[in-house]
């Protein structure tokens, strides 16, 4: 049987977010993101996309460069429940789906040949998906997700792209190396300083060239730049979730301890999450008793992998949750509702300074471990490890942070 894999992505989601609650705005050029000094570019018009402006940008510049721009701090709440609409419109439609991110989808509609018509289908969804939540989407269809994902972009705004089997290269060849889905713009100058700048030249090089420029990752470019690349379809779980706990040789009190633990297992999941390029939609805190009583409180939130949000929050929920004012043997927090998606959604609030920064520490705890660069609320938490081991002692980094 065929393999038949959909990619749908909704158009410059929080933008037409913004245009479902205010009709005004549309057709206008809009920006969505943070609006302090440092604030970056969640999300633009294709009004905008003219004067040069793009998602990332520094919000001062975006102004700059388009000055009749409405701008909008945006509002995350809001585009979650409309995220999850969508969701939900999916879930009842498609049996196997994978949620990549709050706007980003694919489906494995293999073998539906059999009975719809997989491009009927899909089709028919799209147009049950704008009717039902007034938002625009695009899908592209082919025989893996690569393909589908660049198929998507090719159809943009609103609209929608099948590639038959055996036309994935013929479709690739003319394209922008930048096109290859993991192509970034660092990659993609090398590339284009070889000489490279179609997918097409990509396509007639031998893979052992690639690779000896590239590493493993130019066997991947090559694969995508050929259509071959097949990726699996992750299936969608709203309750997966991810945990951590700690339970203490002697049951204790102290409030400097709990509170140190807690921060310490939160930075340790959060960090997680941002290197698995995935966002949490619920956190959980969990005690227990020394009588063995077990407690747990949770929050929705919107999307997020960030330190700054989920360790207040988390605090807040085992503040809450905290009654009985008796010695404490365990506490656990965990993060469920998980989605895949980057950093983007928490722009509203935050600056290059601060998407830099977690950046930067991602980094150093992959090439150190995650002992090696910490809050400086969560110092004193030894037994709190990334692998659930203990620090092995060498002085970390300490990032002096308020938690609230």
């Amino acid at each position: 049987m065929q393999q038949t894999i959909l990619h749908m992505d909704l158009d410059t989601f929080f933008v037409s977010c913004e245009r479902l609650l205010d009709s005004k705005l549309k057709k206008r050029p809009i920006l969505v993101g943070g609006t302090g000094d440092r604030g970056v570019v969640s999300s633009c018009s294709y009004e905008t996309r003219r004067f040069g402006v793009h998602s990332g940008m520094s919000m001062k510049i975006a102004q700059r460069l388009c000055p009749e721009a409405v701008v909008i701090r945006g509002n995350a709440g809001t585009y979650m429940k409309f995220s999850d609409m969508v969701t939900e419109i999916i879930k009842l439609d498609v049996p196997i789906f994978e949620k990549a991110s709050v706007d980003e989808f694919y489906a494995d509609l293999s073998g539906m040949d059999r009975f719809f018509g997989c491009y009927k289908y899909a089709s028919e969804l799209r147009l049950r998906i704008i009717k039902e939540t007034g938002l625009p989407i695009s899908f592209g269809l082919s025989k893996n997700k690569v393909v589908s994902k660049v198929a998507t972009g090719e159809a943009k705004p609103n609209n929608q792209l099948r590639i038959d089997f055996g036309l994935e290269k013929q479709f690739l060849a003319p394209l922008s190396v930048k096109k290859i889905p993991s192509v970034g713009n660092k990659t993609a100058q090398a590339l284009i300083n070889m000489g490279v700048e179609r997918i097409s030249t990509i396509q007639e090089m031998p893979l052992e060239l690639m690779v000896s420029a590239f590493g493993l990752n130019g066997k991947t470019i090559w694969k995508r730049a050929n259509g071959l690349d097949n990726p699996p379809l992750v299936p969608f779980h709203h309750r997966k979730s991810i945990n951590m706990e700690r339970t203490y040789g002697t049951d204790t009190i102290d409030m400097v301890k709990l509170r140190t633990s807690l921060v310490a297992m939160v930075e340790c999941r959060a960090s997680q999450l941002r290197r698995a390029n995935k966002m949490t939609g619920c956190v959980s805190v969990k005690i227990r008793y020394s009588d063995f009583s077990t407690y747990t409180k949770q929050k929705r939130i919107p999307y997020t992998s960030a330190d700054h949000i989920l360790v207040p929050l988390a605090l807040e929920l085992f503040h809450t949750l905290y009654n009985r004012r008796m010695l404490i043997r365990l506490i656990g927090i965990s993060f469920s509702h998980i989605v895949g998606g980057n950093y983007q959604i928490d722009l509203f609030d935050d600056s290059e300074k601060m998407l830099n920064l977690y950046s930067a520490m991602d980094k150093i705890k992959d090439r150190f471990g995650d002992n090696k660069v910490m809050h400086a609320a969560s110092i004193g938490a030894k037994t709190i490890g990334g692998d659930g081991n203990p620090f092995d002692g060498s002085p970390p980094i300490v990032l002096a942070h308020r938690t609230q």
